[in-house]
């Protein structure tokens, strides 16, 4: 028979396995190019809600969650060694509640505060070099082949002494190769990396050492432009991997295949103003966080002065 300890724990790699910084990401236009010295403030609202999967692995049933995340990002863009680069920080907060029945005992948590940074450096390969404004809007996208690294800090709320954290309390990093396409108004995106995991040497009490194997994800987008920074787009994507570990013993059934489907769509208001809403839901997934999520994003950008 499963301790509660165990069920805990398990409800906690699903916690883990939703957050918004994770393989499950949507992100159309992701290696789009800006001009130079471009910035943006952005304001992100998602809220979260649906089904945890544990694959059989503990007799619980109708377990859910439901939690929201406020999100506020910069962007800046700048010339890398000659080739255009960007880099985006994020900083998340969430506040949810998580249900599940073990037999016929019913369980609840309520959880708030700071989720893990995370920070992405992005370079262009190919198909556009850094332009300044005046040539940026001269110049016509084609195919670009870019690169990034993403990085998740160990920032978030974290206590050892509680199973279930918004904070992983260790660092995860994701390489990953980008393909943008443009033909006249479509744009066609695709992305495939790879996340890597260091240990949570300090989970529950401070005297275990949990682990997750690497997650390889797949990310496509079709998108199609009406004007300038006014856009809709089909989004999906798959991942696969992600087997967890306590002490150095791994759980099989803790493995993770899945895929989601969503839209995405980008009103600009102004010179300096856009919104964007997008809406995803799952389409397959074998453990894990099973969720539907709308997010509304307000985004403020500008031209910052040449170095």
């Amino acid at each position: 028979m499963r301790t509660p300890f165990q069920f805990a724990w398990l409800f906690a790699i699903a916690v883990v396995a939703v957050q918004v910084v994770s393989a499950q990401d949507l992100a159309p236009r992701a290696y789009v190019l800006t001009p130079l010295h471009a910035n943006a403030l952005t304001l992100t609202y998602g809220f979260y809600d649906g089904s945890l999967l544990f694959n059989g692995s503990v007799p619980v049933t109708n377990a859910t969650g439901k939690y929201n995340v406020p999100v506020i990002s910069l962007y800046h863009s700048f010339d890398m060694f000659g080739h255009f680069a960007n880099v985006t920080a994020s900083l998340p907060y969430a506040v949810g509640t998580f249900q599940g029945d073990l037999k016929t005992q019913a369980e609840q948590i309520y959880r708030s505060g700071l989720v893990d940074s995370t920070y992405r450096l992005a370079v262009n390969l190919k198909g556009g070099p850094p332009l300044e404004p005046a040539e940026f809007h001269k110049w016509k996208q084609k195919t670009i082949i870019g690169v990034s690294l993403k990085v998740i800090a160990p920032t978030g709320q974290y206590d050892p002494a509680k199973v279930i954290n918004w904070g992983g309390n260790r660092w995860a990093f994701k390489p990953e190769l980008g393909y943008s396409q443009r033909w006249g108004k479509i744009v066609l995106d695709a992305y495939g990396g790879v996340w890597f995991y260091t240990l949570n040497s300090s989970y529950f009490t401070g005297h275990n050492q949990q682990g997750e194997q690497p997650i390889g994800a797949f990310e496509g987008h079709l998108s199609y432009d009406w004007k300038l920074r006014t856009w809709v787009s089909l989004d999906g994507n798959f991942w696969f991997g992600g087997v967890t570990s306590l002490n150095g013993i791994p759980n099989l059934e803790t493995k993770q295949t899945g895929s989601r489907i969503g839209v995405t769509g980008s009103v600009r208001l102004d010179k300096h103003q856009s919104i964007k809403a997008s809406y995803s839901e799952g389409t397959y997934a074998r453990f894990g966080g099973n969720y539907r999520n709308l997010s509304v994003a307000w985004q403020w950008s500008w031209l910052g002065h040449p170095n």
